[in-house]
């Protein structure tokens, strides 16, 4: 049975290789592993050992501490006490985010505003 936190863990890796733009097989070159390896890590099949981990965050430049974040709410969902909205499960809006980010930002900030206003009308 996969565990929580494992699950969680590797949700939060996919989320950053996919918002970085990377694949899993550049990821797991850059960590120096086979990509079926991620794949598994991505799943929560496997657990990823420390050493793994502080290679992931450096492959994708971020803290250790970011695969964590949000464990709170995962580790409730998995004991049936919370269903949190998980958005970056979505993989609409992982591309929507990630395409927002790619707008220069003057224009963001300008679409940020206009769905502001329309989610209020909605």
């Amino acid at each position: 049975m996969k565990h929580p936190v494992d699950v969680h863990v590797g949700k939060r890796i996919r989320h950053r290789r996919w918002m970085v733009g990377m694949t899993q097989q550049q990821l797991a070159e850059k960590v120096g592993i086979k990509f079926q390896q991620i794949q598994k890590y991505e799943t929560g099949m496997n657990r990823v050992s420390a050493s793994r981990l502080w290679d992931i965050s450096e492959a994708l430049s971020v803290p250790v501490s970011f695969f964590f974040a949000g464990i709170e709410g995962a580790t409730e969902e998995a004991s049936g006490a919370a269903v949190p909205g998980d958005i970056l499960a979505d993989k609409e809006a992982l591309e929507l985010v990630r395409s927002y980010y790619a707008i220069p930002e003057n224009q963001r900030r300008r679409l940020f505003e206009l769905a502001r206003v329309l989610s209020d009308a909605a």
